[in-house]
């Protein structure tokens, strides 16, 4: 099996999520992509969220964690991300980009829709959600 070693973002404003929907996809994730050669894993993160939403997060947030499941749109493939996490500010407006078909704002408080990414919905929301009850 093959393993794509990714970075992203969780965007987040008013205790909702960020999530895109990459063309020829059906499932949801974070902004977010491989990491190129030379590059950091923040570096990579940054560089994606720019060219998948428009924002520049250089030189904010903080680390959320490291987390490994299946890839949503490889075959016999995994994951390893670095996921990274900011608040946007009100003027923030981000718009689908390159990719991106769709975006969508999820609530962190509810259920969890059933099109989001086997990593976003097993590790990632569950990891935010802490992380913002002790914010």
């Amino acid at each position: 099996m093959t393993t794509f070693v990714t970075a992203a973002f969780c965007l987040v404003r008013d205790r909702q999520l960020l999530t895109v929907r990459k063309a020829g996809s059906t499932r949801f994730m974070l902004p977010g992509g491989k990491i190129d050669p030379g590059e950091s894993a923040r570096e990579a993160a940054v560089r994606e969220v720019m060219e998948e939403v428009g924002l520049d997060v250089t030189g904010v947030g903080e680390p959320l964690g490291r987390f490994h499941d299946v890839a949503a749109n490889e075959p016999d493939s995994w994951v390893d991300a670095t996921v990274y996490v900011t608040h946007l500010r009100p003027e923030d407006a981000p718009a689908p980009l390159a990719e991106i078909a769709e975006q969508r704002w999820l609530g962190l408080d509810g259920d969890l829709p059933a099109d989001l990414a086997p990593l976003l919905r097993n590790h990632v929301v569950p990891s935010l959600r802490a992380h913002l009850a002790t914010a």
